[in-house]
């Protein structure tokens, strides 16, 4: 069974406070069953968008880089992606050191 979306957010924000690591909801998807897309600024300029991919063959979920590199490009294939899908949940987690916390568990 899959975890609601809201619910996965909530969580995911709480374990990113919990380490300091700042972040917030640019856009607010679909409560149920929305896509999650990671957004991080690096506050150097530059950025990374993490999506949720399945791998067919082992039955896992992973990050996949969606994008990478100058902000103002990462931005631009978040739009992209909002604008295929309106129930997208974009979450932007600010860190200097690039820490997303997506390869702990529970986050997959």
């Amino acid at each position: 069974m899959r975890l609601a979306s809201g619910v996965w957010v909530s969580a995911y924000l709480t374990r990113l406070r919990l380490a300091d690591i700042p972040a917030f909801v640019v856009a607010r998807g679909d409560e149920t069953a929305g896509a999650v897309l990671i957004k991080l600024n690096t506050l150097d300029g530059n950025a990374k968008a993490f999506q949720r991919s399945f791998d067919m063959m082992t039955g896992e979920r992973t990050w996949m880089v969606l994008a990478d590199g100058i902000e103002q490009d990462v931005d631009m294939s978040v739009a992209k992606q909002r604008s295929f899908d309106s129930d997208l949940w974009v979450i932007e987690v600010e860190d200097r050191q690039g820490r997303t916390l997506l390869d702990e568990d529970g986050l997959s």
